[in-house]
């Protein structure tokens, strides 16, 4: 009866979350921490709570479809994970061999033409999982529905660093100009095919810490973060909402702040320009649907 309870209040909560939510963020980045914990307090092996882990994912999936997030990425093994006891590497690079292969054969994959696709130094990881990916990448190639990107031997500096070394090479060699180095450049030496900014960054397992996740597409456009307590095999749709809640609020609290700079932008204005300024702060008011108080005619 409990349980029961608990389930129909949770399932509520849920619904009452879904109706708050208004605007999904383009691009979520998941940082899937606290599978070994998971496995560990209820007495099993590593090898469990990455099995766990695995139906989160795939669970994961199907709540960004429902709430129209188009990009995901998610942190399934860093370059420190290269530390671990080579028997945990061996199981979790069969469980990523089994997983890549399964989303490439899944008929709601295919239905919703998504594109799986690795980031990250995948040369350093064994031939199954470089052949498993490959055999991703193939069946899903040209696919534009939902981009799912997998990061594998994913480190941060390592990927900054990576692009200093080429296009630094490219310099010397003469191929290309210092002032040619711009943004779009940079982007394109991180990865070959193009990711979006990242909006909101999600770390399971109560650490928090973003541990230098695609620190290029997330600082630049200054994600929010949501940490959660949650194990990653315990990470629910609620906690998905909660998370996108709080994305919402930090883009509410960053249009409030650009409407504050405009409204500051004219009371420097002189009263023959006040007109047309405010008239472009009117536009932003009903862009953002923020009201701000009316400021005083200028002198």
């Amino acid at each position: 009866m409990r349980d029961w309870l608990r389930r129909r209040v949770r399932a509520g909560y849920e619904r009452l979350l879904s109706r708050e939510v208004d605007g999904a963020p383009e691009h979520v980045a998941v940082i899937q921490d606290g599978n070994r914990r998971y496995a560990r307090e209820r007495g099993g092996e590593a090898t469990d709570g990455y099995q766990a882990g695995a139906r989160t994912t795939e669970e994961m999936l199907d709540w960004c479809a429902d709430l129209g997030v188009e990009e995901l990425t998610l942190y399934a093994f860093s370059t420190e994970n290269f530390e671990r006891p080579e028997e945990q590497q061996e199981h979790l690079f069969d469980l990523l061999t089994e997983k890549l292969h399964e989303f490439a054969d899944a008929d709601r994959v295919h239905d919703r033409r998504v594109r799986v696709r690795a980031i990250g130094e995948t040369d350093r990881l064994p031939p199954r999982v470089r052949d498993a990916i490959a055999y991703a990448d193939r069946r899903t190639r040209g696919y534009d529905g939902f981009t799912l990107n997998v990061a594998l031997a994913y480190g941060g500096r390592a990927e900054l660093l990576g692009a200093a070394r080429d296009i630094a090479h490219s310099v010397h060699a003469g191929d290309l100009s210092p002032d040619d180095v711009t943004v779009d450049e940079i982007q394109g030496h991180l990865h070959p095919d193009r990711v979006r900014d990242v909006d909101l960054i999600i770390r399971t397992g109560g650490d928090e810490r973003t541990s230098n996740f695609l620190p290029w597409h997330a600082n630049g456009s200054e994600a929010a973060v949501y940490f959660c307590a949650p194990y990653w095999p315990e990470f629910s749709k609620v906690d998905f909402l909660r998370g996108i809640r709080t994305y919402q609020a930090r883009e509410k609290s960053w249009q409030r702040a650009r409407l504050e700079r405009a409204l500051a932008l004219v009371r420097a204005f002189g009263s023959a320009e006040l007109d047309d300024a405010r008239a472009i702060i009117d536009r932003l008011r009903t862009r953002t649907a923020i009201d701000l108080p009316d400021e005083e005619p200028a002198d």
